[in-house]
Parts: C-alpha cells; structure tokens; sequence
C-alpha cells in the first residue's frame, strides 16, 4: 500500500491561509489504512486547524467529507456538488489521489495535506516499511520475495557490497542487508544456486527515471468492450 504521514500543522495552516471556507478531504484507502488520511485524521485536522485560527482571531468555516478513493473519477463525481461549494480542499489523500483530484475538478484548488511516503507494509502497529520502488521490472522471481532493488540501499543485483558486515546494511547498522536475507531465505528453501546466475544491468527505462509511466489495457477499456 502507499505509506503517507500528515504534513506539519503550521505548512498546513500557511497553504490554507487566503482561504475561509475549508474542506478536509479524507481517503478511504492506503491513508486510512496508515493512519493517515481518513475520517478520524480529517477530523483531527480540522479541530486542530479550527483551534489554531481561534487563536488567531480568525474566522474560517472547516467541514470534513471523506471519498472512498480520491484517485477514480468515478467517487469523486459522486461528491462533487458538495465540494463545490468550498474555496479550498485540502486532500488527504497520497500525491496520486491529490492529481486525480485536480484533473477531475479543474475549477477547484485542491491542495496536499500529506506527504507520500513509499509502497510499503505494516511491519507492525504504528511501523511501515519500504519494500518496493514500483521499477516497472520486477525481479522478486529472483530472489523469492525480497525485493533487492527497494532493500539494498546500492539497488545491486548480484549479492551484496563490500561493506555489509554480520548481516548489516554499511549505510545503517539498524538495517538488514537485503542480499543476506536474500540468501538466508534461498538457503532455507534449498535454492541457493540461483545466486550463481550473474545478472545483466538493471534496464532502468521501466522505471520513473524514464518520465511517467502510463499502462494500457485494450482487452478491459470500455471502448473495446461494446
């Protein structure tokens, strides 16, 4: 899922500070999930909000609403109307939900309230980790799922550096080298030999750094389904 964490209350209070009437914009999904971005997040937002403009001597009107997915079109025409009638929506959605927003609502000021993390799991209660770029080319056939590209910090796909010491990332000591873990998990199910296969560079053209990315699928757009 996306990982995200609410920005700053002050960066916050800066953005919306030209406007009066304010909605807080919850996400029903990946924010929610992380503890983020839904109803009691929204919520939380706009008390805290309202109680710093009081302070201020400042007279604003803030309202929540919260979308089930504010990145499809579809749940976001169902509200609309309501979000019509506000100067400003500060979303909690991740930066996706904050685009498709604004493409959708072009006449509106749709602004982030969020800042987005990475693709991530929950460890535990309260804890995400990083564990996948999105690199358009997925290797984890490769190493049976863990993702060296994401876990080691140097992205290197034929065992570990030079210096990774007991198990241990060079960059942080509180980090797991990921080709050691790499190796554990093949050695347990009996397929270490697949670290002798000498993989070729990574073709980075799938990834981000070849601008954004876009997937069409003919066999499920409407259009050729009729």
């Amino acid at each position: 899922m996306i990982v995200a964490e609410r920005k700053p209350l002050a960066e916050i209070s800066k953005m919306l500070e030209p406007f009066r009437k304010i909605c807080i914009l919850g996400c029903g999904t990946c924010v929610t999930v992380c503890l983020a971005g839904g109803d009691k997040e929204a919520a939380e937002a706009a008390a805290a909000l309202s109680l710093l403009r009081q302070n201020e001597g400042k007279d604003v009107e803030i309202s929540t609403h919260t979308l089930l997915r504010q990145c499809e079109y579809e749940y976001i025409d169902d509200y609309a109307e309501q979000l019509a009638q506000y100067d400003v929506i500060l979303s909690l959605a991740c930066g996706v939900g904050v685009q498709t927003m604004a493409t959708r609502l072009p006449d509106k000021i749709i602004l982030p309230g969020l800042n987005t993390k990475f693709m991530g799991y929950p460890q535990e209660q309260g804890i995400w980790k990083e564990n996948c770029l999105g690199c358009g080319n997925c290797v984890l056939d490769l190493t049976i799922g863990i993702c060296p590209i994401t876990r080691c910090a140097k992205s290197m796909l034929n065992g570990p550096c030079g210096g990774s010491q007991d198990g241990k990332c060079e960059v942080n000591k509180d980090i797991d080298c990921a080709w050691h873990l790499i190796h554990e998990r093949l050695s347990k199910l009996g397929m270490l030999d697949r670290m002798e296969a000498i993989q070729p560079p990574k073709d980075w053209s799938t990834s981000h750094h070849g601008g954004p990315r876009t997937i069409i699928r003919e066999d499920v757009r409407l259009e050729n389904r009729e």
